[in-house]
């Protein structure tokens, strides 16, 4: 009788012990790993306006791209062309004085269907601006030092989303659009506003995607 009592006590524990062994916690998050990863970098011109004025800006970004459909990177950005600093604005009296505008930070992207020809991105900047004035008729001697020349700096948050087309295995092409809103800009006569608004964008993507 006790020889029948422990072997059924045995069965029994070896029965709860494999079942509970065979059974996977369930979570609300799926914490599967890094099945993927690959790396891309971009570069791109955006179309802008600084102040209502046209600005045009090029820009590259890239970074780390995990399991086809996230990347963690850096981005930067400045505008290249003429955008005219009012002249109670000037820091010093220059022959052609130019307002740039600029950002760098943390430039995150998530990828839908990237195995696709066609599919969509979307993309967020998190990072800093600048502000700064050249004389544009004297791209060769920028001595700040002779000049009470002074940089501002702010906080840009920039969304996007871009139509991305895969060209080939390697390259991409991705049109798109964005809004930059700038916060704690402190340069004379331009408010967050100013330096704010939407951007148009055209980008090419070389990597392993």
């Amino acid at each position: 009788m006790k020889h029948n009592i422990s072997l059924s006590l045995t069965l029994i524990f070896f029965v709860l012990t494999n079942t509970s062994s065979a059974q996977v916690n369930q979570t609300i998050f799926n914490n599967s790993g890094v099945k993927h990863s690959g790396g891309y970098g971009a570069i791109g011109n955006k179309f802008t306006t600084i102040n209502g004025s046209f600005g045009n800006m090029p820009e590259v970004y890239g970074g780390w791209f995990i399991n086809r459909n996230f990347l963690l990177g850096f981005e930067a950005a400045a505008t290249t062309n003429y955008i005219a600093v009012p002249l109670q604005n000037q820091d010093w009296n220059g022959n052609k004085m130019t307002c740039q505008y600029g950002q760098f930070g943390l430039m995150t992207e998530y990828v839908l269907a990237s195995n696709k020809k066609v599919h969509l991105n979307m993309n967020l900047v998190t990072g800093a601006g600048f502000l700064l004035q050249y004389d544009r008729d004297n791209l060769n001697n920028w001595h700040f030092d002779d000049h009470d020349a002074t940089t501002h700096f702010f906080v840009v948050l920039e969304p996007g989303v871009q139509l991305e087309f895969n060209l080939l295995k390697w390259m991409r092409f991705s049109p798109g659009a964005s809004y930059r809103r700038v916060f704690g800009n402190q340069a004379p006569g331009l408010s967050d506003t100013d330096l704010s608004g939407l951007s148009g964008s055209l980008t090419l993507k070389f990597g392993r995607f």
